[in-house]
């Protein structure tokens, strides 16, 4: 399918009813907090009528079998008609699956979602032969085609990726099998978003007033920040409970994604699974070990910062569920959604009018759904198609700080997103994973200045400091302890090894401890944490992006801050790319060079003089 860009925070935030005894339901939220899907289909029926009539047309692209690469025409047409076909696709499924992912439990748009994907099941087996056709055909002929039909320039980089992919693609015959047997390649990653969203069955606690209340994957994340102490031990450990039982399931789940990314690579020719996810963005394999290296190397900096959580917090062990809690308690402020949303509009002013206007637009209507409600996703995201209409953003608020960034954060993507819909057709709409977290991650950065900025005290001040470093501690660290987990387990599976549910926890939380040092006293449910990382599942090899994009995200900051107008053009270039360009180059030619170490030694750099100054502060 098309691009669903996740945000960092996996885990969504709850809406700010702790004590209540259930999540509320959509009719409980007011209008304007709710996203207006009118935008993409006015009805259900009217999408229902668009299915149809795919659903014929599809047969549309078989006319072009046998004659794609007979003549430069006969190549514009068939992509023309490819692309006008699977646009049409994108908007059906961007609909129904966000429909779905308001209510999970909602049997109408789970039909709906689940007919989206056996549509495009058929669409991409009765177009199977195209790529094959392509690859088939004389590279130098093609060349040749570009230079003699004008209207095949706009799909140079398009072809030129497929030519790239020429040793890898089968022949049509198995690319068609192939096609037809994704459904089945998805169940692990379909199923787990079901149960880890829907169905698992996770107890009631009592908060830290003494209420009875039901966790949810938004108040866990929500309590991690609270400052009562037992109350953070008690959710953390009653919340990992449903994982343990069925913790041999989650395993299943993995062992089955491992299995289908290793039969993927060895039958497209790929020497791992690994050079198979970052071959179809032109990520050097390179590139993600030196990013695992680095952080080995510069491991000591997440060490120092547990001693200093350690020390100010005055305790005798540093816990996983002590590492999100703030330093500072009694700085603790609630932000609506509103305030929030002024603030923002503040901070991100740099970008100048366009990016301002852009940002109003999709506050004033309704492009955000903002509260967590019953049978909601799990996970903020931006989502955007490509097929002619805005992209959204899926939020579930609570009022913390952590939520203002998280909408920085999704507001990034979605301004990505709408930028490169903007200036580039449907077929260069799609930027790169290898990107995707590079414009959310500078919003983040930006924001963080403005706060600095405007801070009022010391103490305001070191918690600000304090943000920064919990956001490399999540977006850079985790992510990249992340990525080892994947390398590893999936080298393992390359050996053909099968990781019970004992091995798989065993590297998580090994690999948990030796990032966090000695300060770290890691509890047997952090060993288990792997099985609700759901990027771990449904996605191959994609948070090693955050750690990356992270670094790009801290360079751009830092230009834009320094070199004002220029370094703002080329990042709204940057913005408006999509994938014209291959997401290292577009990276490049913006002035951020993610193949050499600088961005990830100057993010680190940053660290350590936050860090050095967060020490100041407190001694003083």
């Amino acid at each position: 399918m098309r691009y669903i860009i996740f945000c960092i925070i996996t885990l969504i935030l709850g809406v700010n009813m702790l004590s209540a005894q259930s999540l509320p339901s959509r009719e409980e939220i007011p209008d304007k907090y709710k996203w207006d899907l009118t935008h993409i289909y006015k009805t259900d029926a009217d999408w229902e009528s668009d299915f149809q009539a795919l659903s014929k047309d599809i047969s549309i692209i078989s006319k072009h079998k046998g004659k794609v690469t007979k003549s430069a025409k006969n190549l514009l047409d068939a992509f023309n008609d490819y692309y006008s076909l699977e646009k049409r696709l994108m908007k059906l499924y961007f609909y129904s699956s966000m429909a779905r992912d308001l209510d999970i439990t909602n049997g109408k748009y789970q039909t709906m979602f689940q007919k989206t994907q056996e549509l495009y099941s058929n669409f991409a087996a009765a177009s199977s032969f195209l790529m094959p056709e392509v690859m088939e055909a004389n590279e130098e002929t093609i060349r040749q085609y570009i230079k003699q039909e004008k209207g095949l320039q706009t799909y140079s980089q398009t072809l030129d990726n497929m030519l790239r992919m020429k040793k890898h693609t089968l022949s049509a015959k198995e690319e068609e099998l192939l096609a037809k047997l994704s459904p089945i390649m998805s169940i692990p990653n379909e199923t787990y978003g079901i149960l880890n969203d829907a169905e698992l069955p996770f107890p009631s606690v009592k908060d830290s007033k003494g209420n009875d209340i039901q966790i949810s994957h938004g108040r866990f994340r929500s309590a991690l920040y609270s400052n009562d102490r037992d109350y953070r031990k008690r959710i953390y450990k009653a919340y990992y409970e449903p994982y343990r039982q069925l913790i041999g399931t989650f395993a299943s789940l993995y062992n089955g994604r491992l299995k289908t990314r290793k039969i993927n690579a060895e039958i497209r020719n790929f020497s791992s699974p690994l050079e198979a996810a970052l071959f179809d963005d032109n990520v050097p394999v390179a590139v993600y070990e030196n990013l695992i290296k680095a952080t080995h190397d510069n491991i000591k900096l997440l060490h120092r910062w547990g001693e200093i959580k350690k020390k100010v917090m005055k305790i005798d062990e540093l816990h996983p569920y002590d590492t999100y809690a703030s330093l500072f308690p009694s700085l603790t402020k609630e932000y609506t959604f509103d305030e929030a949303k002024e603030i923002i509009l503040k901070a991100l002013a740099p970008l100048g009018e366009e990016y301002q206007k852009v940002l109003k637009m999709s506050f004033d209507n309704r492009w955000i759904d903002v509260y967590e409600t019953k049978g909601k996703r799990s996970g903020a995201y931006s989502n955007g198609c490509g097929c002619g209409v805005h992209p959204y953003i899926l939020l579930n608020w609570n009022n913390t700080l952590d939520d203002v960034f998280t909408l920085a954060h999704e507001l990034g993507h979605n301004m990505h997103s709408y930028f490169t819909e903007l200036k580039q057709p449907y077929h260069y709409a799609n930027y790169s994973i290898f990107v995707a977290e590079v414009a959310s991650t500078t919003n983040e950065a930006l924001l963080l200045d403005y706060l600095l900025e405007n801070a009022k005290t010391k103490e305001e001040k070191a918690a600000l400091i304090e943000k920064f470093l919990l956001n490399i501690q999540q977006t850079f660290f985790r992510q990249t302890q992340f990525a080892e987990f994947e390398k590893i387990t999936h080298e393992r599976a390359l050996k053909g090894e099968i990781m019970t549910a004992d091995d798989l926890s065993k590297l998580f939380g090994d690999l948990y401890q030796q990032y966090w040092g000695p300060s770290m006293v890691t509890d047997e449910e952090e060993y288990i944490s792997w099985a609700r990382i759901h990027h771990l599942t449904k996605y191959n090899f994609y948070v090693f992006q955050y750690a990356t994009g992270f670094a790009a995200a801290q360079a751009f900051a830092e230009n834009i801050k320094k070199q004002g107008k220029p370094a703002i053009d080329k990042y709204l270039e940057f913005l408006s790319s999509g994938s014209s360009l291959y997401g290292i180059d577009v990276l490049k030619r913006a002035g951020v060079d993610m193949t050499t170490p600088e961005p990830v030694n100057k993010t680190l750099e940053k660290m350590k003089k936050y860090l050095d100054e967060l020490e100041t502060l407190l001694n003083s």
